[in-house]
């Protein structure tokens, strides 16, 4: 894999591990093992969160969804809306410095499938995505596609649901 898709890949696959650890299937299972990121497969399918309020879904989803479409439009303003300042696995403004960098050297399309609320109460939510990522290198043209399985945790900030960490593993193809 070229340093430049890894480049790319760590800005959207942000690993809720904190600064200290690195992105990487043991730390994601680690992660998951500690029970700070969870999910269950019953039957080969991810089980889905119960007791969530239909209402609480809907602001859940559609936070979800405007991070990947801000993201997909290069929208700095609209992403970082997104973003918990009090993020428990990334740096507000770190991220927002990875994220212009990566706008302005990569063309990178997400799209999710099989999106499901696997955890939630009233103060932090996870939901559970299978996306695709298309990413196209401004500068040389080279193109890469991937498929990652990815967990993206939410904290309620001043009332509203916020990004605060993600979880990712790239499926190989």
């Amino acid at each position: 894999m070229k340093k430049w898709l890894v480049a790319v890949l760590s800005v959207f696959v942000l690993a809720a591990c904190g600064d200290e650890q690195e992105a990487s299937p043991e730390n994601l299972q680690k992660t998951i093992d500690e029970g700070t990121v969870g999910f269950e497969m019953m039957g080969g399918k991810i089980q889905e969160a119960t007791g969530v309020p239909k209402g609480e879904a809907k602001k859940l989803l559609d936070v979800f969804n405007e991070y990947i479409e801000a993201s997909n439009n290069k929208d700095i303003e609209r992403y970082m809306k997104t973003i918990s300042k009090n993020a428990k696995g990334l740096d507000y403004e770190e991220d927002k410095k990875n994220t212009l960098e990566t706008f302005k050297k990569y063309d990178v399309k997400r799209s999710a499938e099989d999106i499901t609320i696997i955890k939630y109460n009233d103060k932090e939510a996870h939901i559970y995505a299978h996306m695709s990522m298309d990413v196209k290198e401004i500068g040389t043209g080279n193109e890469y596609h991937s498929k990652a399985r990815q967990v993206t945790l939410f904290i309620k900030e001043e009332g509203q649901w916020k990004i605060s960490g993600l979880n990712g593993m790239v499926d190989s193809e």
